[in-house]
């Protein structure tokens, strides 16, 4: 695992994690002089930047491509009034808010959108990448980088009150691509803007994933869980999958034969501007969606007109039309991040 220099921490700041036994003097070390990748700064991505950044990780990037809204204050814990009254961008108004926290924390806020063609530079000198995402595309382009990298990565998404997550070490772990062999057709899965979201889910998968985080930048790989966990907090539910058989179970073209179609930009949207429209068309080869099913998630969101050609949903200024082959445009924005950013908010791609 690389890191970074490792500096001596401040000992009597982390006095108490220290006394954790099973971290230590060495652990705290180790972890002071490490680098991670955060993939988004949202709900899940605030509350494990907060947790790491107070814990003492040596140096954080954060990448995230949207901006502070007054509906994200309820469970994204960075950020405050202020920021969503002057629509500050998530990365930057998370640095801002962990160097009072945590001067001693190198930060590297990025407002960009992950893609295919600066992935590869976001994990440059860093150890780990976590999931901070809203939507699966990017998680399928971030397994991809990972296992190119040789890099471990730590999956985590909530809906409503139940969330999961799960540790990935690339020629140790199954990968996402295992457990999910296709990424998830638009309109399936359910959004935080569909079915929800309460807070508290958000900081349970949050402390997993970052203790997770912790073991592998303090050097104790061994102790991470070889489990996909799901947590319901609504139903009291906590679920163990062993998922360690999982890797030799499957052909996987991902980890097994190294078929990185994401991080190769062969798989996922297609996106172009229609000049003179205030639109972006975005496609997703060789999908489909049930836009019948899609009006029914749809319907509690926002004004939705339907037919079998097309599905059109009128919110935040914004006009999505979907079709039945799951193409879409984004009408009122010219900006591809925001499109794609409000696709996946409300679609769910």
């Amino acid at each position: 695992m690389a890191h970074d220099s490792e500096p001596t921490p401040n000992f009597d700041r982390y006095a108490r994690q220290v006394r954790f036994a099973a971290l230590g003097d060495d652990g705290q070390r180790r972890l002071g002089g490490a680098k991670a990748l955060l993939c988004g700064c949202g709900a899940l991505g605030s509350a494990i930047a907060h947790l790491l950044v107070r814990a003492g990780i040596g140096a954080l990037r954060i990448v995230d491509r949207d901006f502070v809204e007054a509906s994200n204050l309820p469970r994204q814990s960075l950020f405050d009034e202020d920021d969503a009254r002057v629509g500050a961008p998530k990365a930057v108004a998370a640095a801002e808010h962990l160097r009072r926290i945590n001067s001693d924390v190198r930060l590297d806020p990025i407002v960009a959108d992950i893609e295919p063609s600066n992935i590869e530079r976001f994990c440059d000198g860093v150890g780990l990448i976590l999931d901070g995402t809203d939507n699966f595309e990017t998680r399928f382009l971030i397994n991809d980088a990972a296992i190119a990298r040789g890099l471990p990565w730590i999956y985590g998404g909530c809906v409503g009150a139940e969330g999961r997550t799960m540790t990935i070490v690339p020629g140790e772990t199954a990968c996402l691509r295992c457990l999910m062999p296709e990424c998830p057709a638009p309109g399936v899965a359910e959004t935080c803007e569909t079915a929800g979201i309460l807070g508290p889910i958000v900081g349970a998968i949050a402390s997993i994933e970052a203790c997770e985080a912790i073991k592998i930048l303090s050097g104790r790989v061994d102790a991470i869980s070889r489990d996909l966990t799901v947590v319901d907090l609504w139903r009291n539910q906590t679920r163990r999958i062993d998922v360690r058989s999982l890797r030799d179970q499957v052909d996987c073209p991902a980890c097994r034969h190294e078929e990185l179609v994401w991080l190769a930009g062969r798989q996922g949207h297609r996106t172009a501007v229609l000049c003179g429209r205030n639109a972006v068309q975005l496609s997703h080869p060789g999908a489909s969606v049930s836009l019948e099913r899609l009006a029914e998630k749809l319907s509690g969101v926002g004004p939705v007109v339907c037919n079998p050609h097309l599905l059109r949903l009128k919110v935040e200024g914004f006009e999505i039309t979907v079709f039945a082959d799951a193409r879409a445009i984004v009408a009122g924005t010219s900006d591809v991040a925001a499109a794609r950013a409000v696709y996946a908010k409300y679609i769910g791609h």
